[in-house]
This record gives C-alpha cells, sequence and structure tokens, in this order.
C-alpha cells in the first residue's frame, strides 16, 4: 500500500491521526494507546513510512495491533494460551555435558529461577537433558496466575520476548525489572553462543540471530513505552 498522508499527530486520548483521520487497526478498531509515549512513538513509525508501507519495520504498530485485536477480546485465553511456556521453560532443561556448559547455564539461568521461586513463591523441577520433565501443579497455577494479571498491551509485548527466548520465567523477570534485555537475551542464547565458540557462526546464522535480536528489542521497547 502506497503511503496516502501528509502529517501524522497525535491525540488528546492517545490515538494517532493521518490527516486528522483516526488510524485504525486491521480489525477497523481505533488505534488507541495506554500512555502518550506510546501514541507519540507510533506515531513516529508512521511518519517514518515512505512511499509505501512496510510494516516490518512498524513492530510497535503491530505490536499494539495485535494487543487490540487479539488480546484484548479475550486476555485470559491468550494468558493461558502463553502461560503454557512455563510448563516446559529452557531454563530447567540443562546439558548433561560437557561441564563448562553445565557451568555456564547455571550462571545464567539459576539466578532468573532464584529469583522466580522467591517472587511466585514456587518450585522447579530440573531435568538433566532433552526428556521432558513435568513441573510442580502449584508452579504451573501461580505462573499462569501472573501472567493472567497482566494487561492486553503488556501481554502483546510479553508474548515475543518468551517465544524468542524460550523462557516464561525470564520474560517475566523482565517486565518485572529483575533483569536486563542483556541479560535475559544473553541467557537465552547460552547454548547457541557455546555451538558458535565451537563450530563458528556462519553469516546465515548470524544473520537469524540479528533480525531475532531486533525482534527482541523492539518487544522489550514496547514494554518500556508502557511504564
Amino acid at each position: 500500500m502506497k503511503r496516502f498522508w501528509n502529517t501524522v499527530t497525535t491525540e488528546a486520548d492517545s490515538g494517532v491521526a493521518l490527516d486528522g483521520r483516526p488510524v485504525r487497526t486491521p480489525g477497523r478498531a481505533a488505534l488507541v494507546l495506554p500512555r502518550p509515549a506510546l501514541a507519540e512513538a507510533v506515531a513516529a513509525e508512521w511518519r517514518a513510512v515512505g512511499e509505501t508501507i512496510d510494516p516490518r519495520a512498524m513492530t510497535l504498530t503491530g505490536l499494539a495491533n495485535a494487543a487490540i485485536d487479539r488480546i484484548a477480546p479475550d486476555p485470559a485465553a491468550f494468558a493461558a494460551g502463553l502461560a503454557r511456556y512455563g510448563e516446559s521453560d529452557l531454563l530447567c532443561y540443562r546439558a548433561e555435558g560437557p561441564e563448562p556448559l553445565v557451568a555456564r547455564q547455571a550462571a545464567a539461568w539459576d539466578p532468573l529461577l532464584g529469583w522466580a521461586r522467591t517472587r511466585y513463591d514456587v518450585h522447579f523441577a530440573i531435568a538433566a537433558g532433552i526428556m521432558p520433565v513435568a513441573q510442580p501443579p502449584a508452579t504451573v497455577a501461580r505462573l499462569n496466575e501472573a501472567v493472567a494479571a497482566l494487561a492486553p498491551f503488556t501481554l502483546a509485548g510479553l508474548s515475543p520476548v518468551v517465544t524468542l527466548t524460550g523462557s516464561l520465567v525470564a520474560a517475566l523477570a523482565l517486565v518485572e525489572g529483575a533483569a536486563t534485555p542483556d541479560t535475559v537475551w544473553a541467557a537465552a542464547g547460552v547454548d547457541e553462543a557455546w555451538q558458535a565458540e565451537l563450530w563458528g557462526e556462519d553469516a546465515e546464522a548470524a544473520h537469524a540471530r540479528a533480525l531475532r535480536r531486533a525482534e527482541f528489542d523492539a518487544a522489550v521497547r514496547f514494554l518500556g513505552l508502557l511504564g
């Protein structure tokens, strides 16, 4: 689609307007943001559009659309689906060897699990290898409650962090300010970094990782603008 507007403004209700007309989501709802700072950031994406719209370059708008169209109509169902990642959290699956990798995983992952144990009063089952391990029902229930308590826009930002890292625990630590984005990203990439050190990283793998990091950073920025 070609650009059809000249001016982009933010409205008193934190909506975004093109030439004075409210922007609407793909579901035809008004694109109204919960914070003025996020509204301005979304407006900046629309101002930056060249001759044609590239949705891939408008990540904040895409997350806002998801919050309004996909999540807000039934946040409980969306939260339940996202919370299921806690049943097979990356941080609970450790390598059997070699010892340096086991140590790296422990150094990166144990503090995050320790935070969750204290924050939610839960316990985690830890497995060595790839065989699935069931988490205690009380842990699953408590993590479900934590995710269900989040607002639709927060869920929209949390979702890519969870799916990109494979860790609900790390994503919740990020949302609650208990871990920095760099800490979470590094924790998620322990195994990948180890393999790259052993065998080298080809250009295609590096490019794919850079794309994932850009998506992660966009979600982190989205969450930050909600604060």
